[in-house]
């Protein structure tokens, strides 16, 4: 309860109590006794009565997120040329008033659900785009009254619910319409939505401005489409899928593909490289084995009694005799092994060949 109000209300107080007590008076006086009337009680009761009243009727308080206009017949063009802010003024009893404009944030929903916007059914902005699609735009613009402006406000639509149902509701489906009609349809729903949501805002924004209201934000809440528009752009959405699909498995194949050949080539080269070291490894080993024969065949020539020796070395170490058949009847040939040993020494070291030189003995 205001201040304005508590005064107001004093003031009737008072002057309720006055009219009881002359009430009171003319009873007593109607019943022949003797009372008389208070001239200072009277006096007291009405003065005080009438200055309550008047205080009350010309104290005004604003609330924080108000703005006032004083309606005065006193003022040029029936206000006064500058709004009061946030706070107590008086002003002229029984002769000016006050209207009052909200500063707080606003805001007006235009939904296609029920129950969503400010107007009760489908209340979506229908538009149309410019390959001549249908669509239905959900919006929120979010506004407040200029502080500095309220004067202008109340000039033009001389109260806030005037400008909100004649201002600020039709203008901004105006603009959402004419403003859509300059998109393709796949551009509204697509990249280029926020562009949309840009454009109409800085729009509004303007428009906003000339009546002495401020923007505060403007929102594209949903945009649909026909039945039948819709059901294109979902299988075109399940086609572009399929075909992301497709590319990922022609890519995962490529993939596969490449590391196969990679296998197979290094598989390949690692056969060559074996292949390489065998042969390699072959040409040394039958070098040495040249060589090991070109040692042997030089130290048969100086020493023919090697191979004897080399024989004897193969058999066992304890064998000392050896009996050898003479052929044709003869009494069979004795050969001393440990006699054979001393004779044919050799003088120099044989190398070992990698593989073993077979040789054949005579039988004398």
């Amino acid at each position: 309860m205001s201040i304005s109000t508590i005064i107001t209300l004093a003031g009737w107080v008072l002057l309720i109590g006055l009219g009881l007590y002359v009430f009171y008076v003319v009873s007593m006086r109607s019943q022949r006794r003797d009372t008389k009337i208070s001239v200072l009680v009277v006096a007291v009761l009405l003065i005080g009565s009438l200055a309550l009243l008047t205080l009350g009727a010309g104290l005004v308080f604003i609330d924080q997120f108000e703005s006032g206009v004083v309606v005065s017949p006193l003022s040029q063009g029936g206000v006064r040329p500058d709004p009061i802010g946030p706070g107590v003024h008086f002003v002229t009893p029984f002769i000016e008033s006050v209207d009052r404009f909200t500063t707080a944030k606003q805001e007006y929903t235009m939904s296609g659900t029920t129950g969503e916007g400010a107007v009760a059914g489908n209340d979506a902005v229908e538009a149309r785009t410019t390959d001549g699609q249908q669509v239905y735009v959900d919006a929120t613009v979010r506004y407040y009254a200029d502080p500095t402006k309220v004067v202008d406000l109340r000039r033009t639509w001389q109260g806030q619910d005037r400008y909100i149902q004649g201002f600020v509701r039709p203008t901004t489906r105006n603009i959402i319409y004419n403003t859509t009609a300059r998109y393709a349809v796949e551009d509204v729903y697509g990249a280029k939505r926020s562009e949309l949501q840009q454009v109409i805002n800085d729009q509004l924004a303007a428009e906003f401005a000339k009546q002495g209201l401020i923007l505060d934000a403007f929102q594209l809440r949903n945009i649909t489409f026909s039945p039948e528009y819709a059901q294109s752009i979902e299988q075109k959405q399940i086609a572009q899928q399929q075909s992301e699909q497709a590319k990922l498995l022609v890519q995962k194949s490529q993939q596969e593909a490449d590391q196969l050949r990679a296998k197979v080539k290094g598989e390949a080269d690692a056969v060559v490289l074996r292949a390489t070291g065998d042969s390699e490894a072959a040409v040394t080993r039958a070098q040495g084995d040249a060589k090991a024969l070109e040692l042997i065949a030089a130290a048969l020539k100086t020493n023919p009694d090697l191979l004897t020796y080399t024989y004897i070395q193969k058999l066992a170490p304890n064998v000392g005799l050896i009996m050898l058949p003479a052929g044709n009847g003869s009494n069979p040939f004795i050969l001393n092994l440990n006699d054979l040993q001393n004779q044919a020494k050799p003088p120099v070291t044989l190398p070992t060949p990698s593989a073993t030189v077979p040789f054949t003995t005579t039988t004398p």
